[in-house]
């Protein structure tokens, strides 16, 4: 006599289920591992040129579209990795490498940015998202916060690098992003400097910098629209000043001891 749910006398609908739930979860670790691929690989060994550590399951090679709320559609597709300006330390696998050009400018180490688009991030509403207050003329400043514009700029020697000339505000996160500075010694060229990496001084009315140097101002990447930055304009900048945390000046990429 068969029990309801049976079968066979040695399957029943419990078994089947079992069985395709275990089929169903192994593919999807499969498809899951094969997506993560899509970046990153394949991996290149210091063994040898020709080796290329991928492994199983392969790489997807086929391009993916990812269609945004802008209507935008964006691909991933493939990008060799550029040759980078820097070489091993030592011969052994391994080995750290150190820049052989501008370590601020050539994206090595603490200096590494993404390629990410040449195109602004937006909003929800369609517009840019990371603009200065003469256009986010409906943002202000804190009665109660100091105002930074118009306040000096240092950097890491105590050099006066330029002078805050206006704010860069986030749309869709209300705060501050960037300072924009003007640079006397570029010309009164304006760039940007990350809040992140600066620190505003009540006291004394002024904002420091400990990444780069008060004359490396002069070199930050600049943008190709004054009013708002792109993507990969954001990720150069961040860069910049990144890598300046270990080659603004020689004495930072030696030991302490």
């Amino acid at each position: 006599m068969q029990q309801t749910g049976a079968i066979t006398q040695y399957i029943d609908v419990a078994q089947i289920v079992l069985y395709v739930f275990w089929f169903f979860f192994a593919g999807l670790i499969w498809y899951l591992r094969r997506e993560d691929k899509r970046e990153g690989y394949p991996l290149e060994s210091d063994r040898s040129d020709s080796v290329r550590v991928e492994g199983y399951p392969a790489a997807p090679t086929e391009n993916k579209a990812f269609r945004l709320a802008s209507g935008r559609v964006l691909t991933s597709n493939r990008v060799d990795s550029p040759e980078l300006a820097a070489k091993p330390t030592g011969p052994w696998p391994g080995a750290p490498l150190e820049p052989t050009g501008n370590g601020m400018v050539d994206g090595v180490g603490p200096g590494a940015y993404s390629k990410r688009g040449n195109e602004p991030d937006l909003t929800i509403e369609g517009q840019p998202r990371i603009v200065p207050l003469r256009v986010a003329t409906d943002f202000s400043i804190a009665d109660e916060d100091i105002d930074p514009r118009g306040l000096p700029v240092l950097g890491a020697d105590g050099a006066t690098g330029g002078y805050v000339a206006d704010v860069w505000v986030d749309r869709s996160e209300p705060q501050i992003r960037f300072y924009e500075i003007e640079v006397p010694a570029a010309g009164n060229r304006h760039v940007l400097l990350p809040n992140g990496l600066a620190r505003v001084n009540k006291l004394m009315r002024r904002i420091e910098v400990a990444s780069i140097l008060g004359r490396q101002f002069a070199g930050v990447p600049g943008i190709a629209n004054p009013d708002q930055i792109t993507l990969a304009e954001e990720d150069r900048i961040y860069g910049y000043y990144g890598g300046g945390a270990l080659y603004a000046e020689p004495s930072r990429t030696e030991p302490l001891i």
